[in-house]
């Protein structure tokens, strides 16, 4: 079995949590010649060489980045039996905002081939931003720093490879 673990994330902080969840399912993951792959979601050519996959985007202006969403579609246009968790990053804050799910989460978690969709607060480092998106940022008076909550991401990777194993048990 190959599961997938991949996302869209413009500076790196969506890519830590993936790299996170992949690690948790190589360990959760309670059947010998499964193989966990995580990619940047750029670097996927084809979606359909994998068993089960986790799809996350960072949200930037309420929306998911173009790579995640295009894997999700894929998805859905031609292998809709193919089991799919979807997360997101981005709320920043604590309490992390904005709350709620961004439009296009919402809309992906609706297809037939989603399982799931788990929503995460995110990192915003004021340095790694360009000109543009340091002016939204103040614009807004968003809070830097490192929202990320790891136990909460471990524990929702636990509960999709328990989710894996018993597909795989079928």
């Amino acid at each position: 079995m190959r599961v997938l673990v991949t996302a869209a994330s413009r500076h790196g902080a969506t890519d830590e949590i993936a790299r996170q969840i992949g690690d948790e399912l190589e360990k959760a993951l309670d059947f010998p010649a499964v193989e966990v792959h995580v990619r940047p979601a750029d670097a996927v050519d084809d979606v359909l060489t994998y068993d089960a996959a986790v799809i996350g985007s960072a949200i930037y202006m309420g929306r998911w980045q173009e790579p995640a969403r295009r894997l999700v579609e894929a998805v859905d246009a031609s292998h809709r039996e193919m089991p799919v968790w979807l997360f997101s990053s981005g709320p920043i804050g604590d309490p992390p905002q904005p709350e709620g799910d961004s439009a296009d989460a919402v809309t992906l978690a609706e297809l037939p081939c989603v399982r799931e969709h788990a929503t995460f607060a995110g990192r915003l480092d004021k340095h790694d931003l360009r000109l543009t998106e340091r002016a939204v940022v103040k614009t807004v008076r968003a809070p830097e720093g490192d929202f990320r909550d790891w136990t909460a991401i471990r524990q929702w990777a636990r509960h999709v490879a328990s989710q894996i194993n018993l597909i795989k048990v079928r």
